[in-house]
């Protein structure tokens, strides 16, 4: 009998090693009762499952008889509650009229299959979906701007631009109420200097719901169009989404890191937001899932950046632009003591304390401890230092009621950034550039070095191509000139020349070296130093010509920090200097300039002309411009 169970190998070769008879029945006794046990289970298992399937069933049956006894009864209609329930909120919801055509022709089709389709919950998310919408829903603006000016200032120091824009369109509201396009602006500037937040102010000040989209990252257009409905967990994109949580057709739309989106092979985002940011196309948008057109010519977009450069051309002609400047140290003193500090204490619990940073040590926060162009990281080494005292605090140790200079590094550590300052004495072949960052503005010294070669020129210190062919014009207009600094015939294909840029590891490019490099050119070549105090910006041209350049305020700030004495600029730079506070401009020279002739003239230790080039050491006795190590400190 045992050879005819289906039982183990283990248990079969346990029945061969029994010889006792009584016992190897006993053991059949046992393995026949548990295989019994075994199939009874499986039996109730097989029945329960099958009554649950019967009875499913059957409640479908059931089900189907009553919808069909209940539309004889109703001409046709269902009387299913979610099915009575939308067709009453498509009744009183204010739907523009193809959205309530889409809705009506969905509900027919609801009625017509059954509740437990899978096609059922999809219709019925999509009436929901147009339902949600805001289609009429509209706050009113509040028109004050006193009241305006009052909010945006309450809330940002500094900003006069975007703040006039803001006030300006309210002026033509106040004057113009039916107003049917609204500006869409694009604020740009660096990290930190608040314009994400400025959005928030300005949805406060017009009483408008504020809503905001990240699109850093964003590589599909289906994020902003949505997804067709054949496919399965479609829904409408990024846009719609956030005009549901918005609640109006008004309000302020914030869509951030715009120049953080990407294309790939599903398709470009930018190019959907063409018609969401064009005013002659986005009061008819149409968006993949609803696939109904939806008015969104009555909400204030903006758009946030770091830079255009990333933002395409057909999407930056949409917006107007406004630039966001860095902030200079007295601004962000000012920032710090409006509004970070007491904003700290209150989040530390020490807003009853009357604790106070002298001037100077938020100086040297900010110049030692942070390397940025607006505020983010100086809050959070405030809070630092403020979280620090808060735990001396709970300890019940005495605090300290003034923060002074000395006291930072006792509380942030050792100084983490030092400043780049000017030279202290007159060099060949070094000069000085200032050059324009994310984080603000930086002077970059130029160094050039004169050996004996083959007239090969050399550049290094991790050089763009544009900064590149500026240093081939300054050097092509020094060649020009070689007659009238008496440079020897044959002198530059004697020797070799070496441009450097230092600072290797940061990449560098851009025109606005062109005149900086020339001067180092000619300083080295012609022995003639190079005025340490003197610092310069311009792109030049082959025929020695200065074009105007993009950062002003931002490298003359830098070089005023630096403790240069004298800055050259182009000369139709000169309208951007009213930008620079009244300060800064008086500590400084600001020289406008046309030509090289005028760079060298200021920036030239001696006129080159009364120097006269000797030849390379190959060739004849020749006094080489000393290299960076034997430059003078």
């Amino acid at each position: 009998m045992v050879s005819t169970l289906d039982l183990p190998y283990a248990t079969r070769v346990a029945f061969l090693k029994e010889t006792n008879g009584v016992e190897r029945l006993n053991m059949l006794l046992r393995t026949l009762t548990s295989e019994i046990n075994i199939l009874k289970l499986e039996e109730d298992i097989n029945n329960q499952v099958q009554s649950e399937l019967d009875r499913s069933q059957r409640e479908i049956y059931i089900r189907e008889q009553i919808s069909t006894l209940q539309k004889e009864l109703n001409d046709g209609k269902p009387v299913d509650p979610a099915w009575q329930e939308l067709s009453e909120r498509i009744e009183k919801t204010p739907l523009s009229p193809e959205a309530k055509e889409a809705a009506t022709k969905e509900l027919d089709h609801l009625a017509g299959i059954s509740s437990l389709s899978p096609e059922s919950s999809m219709i019925e998310s999509y009436i929901e979906w147009l339902l949600d919408l805001p289609w009429t829903t509209e706050t009113t603006d509040n028109l004050d701007i006193n009241h305006a000016q009052q909010v945006l200032d309450q809330n940002h120091y500094g900003l006069k631009k975007a703040k006039d824009r803001i006030l300006e369109y309210l002026a033509v509201r106040s004057l113009k109420p039916k107003v049917s396009r609204q500006p869409i602006l694009c604020f740009v500037g660096p990290p930190g200097t608040g314009k994400t937040s400025l959005g928030k102010s300005i949805a406060e000040a017009l009483e408008r719901n504020f809503v905001r989209v990240s699109l850093g990252g964003v590589h599909d257009e289906a994020e902003i169009r949505g997804h067709r409905r054949t496919y399965l967990g479609a829904l409408p994109g990024r846009i719609l989404q956030t005009m549901r949580k918005a609640k109006t057709i008004n309000p302020v739309f914030m869509l951030d890191e715009i120049d953080k989106l990407n294309a790939d092979f599903q398709g470009d985002p930018s190019a959907a937001l063409l018609e969401v940011l064009d005013p002659e196309q986005n009061y008819t948008f149409s968006d993949h899932y609803l696939e109904v057109p939806y008015d969104l010519s009555k909400v204030l977009f903006i758009t946030t950046a770091n830079t255009v450069a990333s933002i395409p051309p057909a999407l930056l002609d949409r917006m107007e632009v406004i630039e966001f400047p860095g902030y200079i140290e007295e601004e962000k003193i000012a920032i710090a003591n409006q509004f970070l500090i007491p904003k700290q204490l209150l989040e530390n619990g020490l807003d009853e304390e009357a604790i106070h940073f002298t001037p100077e040590a938020l100086h040297l926060i900010i110049e030692g401890y942070t390397y940025e162009a607006g505020v983010r990281n100086l809050e959070r080494e405030i809070g630092t230092v403020l979280r620090k005292i808060a735990r001396l605090k709970s300890e019940g140790k005495p605090l300290p009621k003034e923060i002074l200079p000395e006291q930072i590094s006792d509380f942030l550590g050792p100084q983490e950034f030092y400043p780049t300052v000017a030279e202290q004495a007159d060099e060949i072949g070094m000069a000085t550039a200032i050059a324009w960052t994310e984080n603000g503005g930086e002077i970059m010294p130029i160094e050039v070095l004169v050996i004996d070669g083959k007239g090969n020129l050399q550049i290094t210190g991790q050089i763009g191509d544009i900064m590149q062919e500026s240093a081939q014009a300054a050097l092509s207009y020094l060649k020009s000139k070689a007659k009238i600094f008496q440079i020897p015939e044959g002198f530059f294909e004697d020797v070799d020349l070496h441009i450097h840029v230092p600072e290797g590891a940061i990449a560098k490019d851009g025109p606005s070296a062109g005149i900086t490099i020339a001067t180092a050119l000619t300083s080295a070549v012609l022995g003639v130093p190079v005025k340490h105090d003197v610092a310069m910006t311009g792109e030049i041209t082959l025929r020695g010509r200065v074009l105007p350049v993009g950062g002003i305020r931002e490298k003359v700030l830098a070089a005023h920090r630096a403790g240069i004495k004298t800055v050259l600029l182009p000369r139709k730079n000169e309208k951007d200097l009213a930008e620079i506070p009244p300060t800064v401009l008086k500590e400084l020279n600001l020289v406008p300039v046309d030509h090289m002739d005028q760079v060298l003239a200021q920036a030239l230790a001696d006129q080159p002309i009364n120097k006269q080039t000797k030849p390379p050491s190959g060739k004849a006795k020749r006094k080489s411009a000393p290299s960076v190590e034997e430059a003078p400190e």
